[in-house]
């Protein structure tokens, strides 16, 4: 029902419309008292960028701070992560993530991000909290930012947005009529926009996700996923639809799909009976993170990498390295 409200399909968004204009007021208030100065933002001793989105719902954020840190790190730039730490709850913040650190403590995108980059990753609702932790323990030279396109209290050196290329803006309308936390109109002033799926526009970086091998949870055996019978796809991200396809895209033959609320707590009993034991069940790295503790010998992953293409992401690779010198 959201999906077809914010793309405008049913008329129930207008009845929300006054609620709209009620977030955008409120937002726009804000933007404009750190413009004007009277709210001050924090400025890290160290290049910061963030990487947003101007709506509610996953974009692909995630894939593209792994990218940029993988990238930044082999051309010899010491690079660290802060995020909102969605999902989790610590009994303190700021929480730098160890290898013990669980996703219930520290949401799963921080995790993800930390297991598959080895960089320091450090979560708070105060993100500047986290970017001085950070600093305190690693001699960093740029910080980048999960999320926080609208948190200005933090200052940033360059904004990067990633844009769902398939569902774009929808109605473009502010929540709760639309999935807008801003208007397109913010794109003027950010640096740099990637589209992920879809067809990218004029300035705009194309971005897809290619998918590596199935990985077991258990044992770490990788296959493709075309070698694995009777698959069950579960997905817990903000559009499990583009998993699946995903996985269909690549061969898989689905007998299930089972679509989960983006950030939802796993447990053994909750995934467990998702799938018999004479099949097998393959969700995203991100729901992985969730599931290792108590994985079954029949579940797998499927680990996916962002791909840029074109000659801008070198470019903004180079303007990031500049910020650094």
């Amino acid at each position: 029902m959201i999906a077809r409200i914010w793309s405008g399909e049913s008329p129930l968004w207008l009845l929300l419309l006054p609620l709209s204009w009620l977030y955008g007021l409120v937002s726009g208030i804000i933007r404009l008292c750190y413009r004007l100065g009277l709210k001050k933002s924090w400025r890290a001793p160290v290049p910061v960028v963030v990487v947003g989105n101007l709506t509610a719902g996953g974009n692909g954020k995630t894939p593209v701070v792994i990218w940029l840190v993988e990238q930044l790190a082999k051309r010899g730039v010491r690079v660290g992560v802060v995020s909102r730490g969605y999902g989790g709850k610590a009994e303190q913040y700021p929480l730098l993530l160890t290898s013990q650190t669980t996703t219930a403590q520290a949401g799963d995108e921080p995790v993800l991000i930390f297991q598959r980059t080895g960089a320091p990753v450090a979560v708070s609702p105060n993100r500047s909290e986290a970017v001085q932790a950070l600093l305190a323990e690693h001699p960093l030279q740029i910080i980048i930012t999960d999320d926080g396109l609208q948190h200005y209290a933090l200052a940033r050196d360059k904004e990067i947005v990633v844009i769902d290329g398939e569902r774009r803006f929808g109605n473009g309308w502010w929540l709760p009529a639309g999935p807008m936390r801003e208007r397109a109109s913010r794109l003027r002033s950010v640096d740099a926009v990637i589209v992920n799926g879809g067809e990218a526009r004029a300035g705009e970086i194309p971005m897809a996700l290619k998918p590596g091998q199935a990985v077991n949870l258990l044992t770490g055996e990788q296959r493709d996923i075309t070698a694995l019978p009777c698959l069950v796809a579960m997905a817990g991200i903000g559009h499990p639809p583009r998993f699946f396809a995903t996985l269909e895209s690549g061969g898989a033959k689905l007998e299930n799909r089972i679509p989960l609320a983006d950030h939802q707590a796993l447990t053994l009993e909750s995934v467990e009976p998702l799938a018999t034991s004479q099949q097998n069940l393959i969700m995203t790295e991100k729901d992985a993170v969730k599931c290792r503790a108590f994985a079954k010998a029949n579940w797998w992953y499927l680990p996916v990498d962002a791909q840029l293409s074109g000659e801008q992401p070198e470019r903004l690779l180079q303007e990031l390295i500049a910020l650094v010198r």
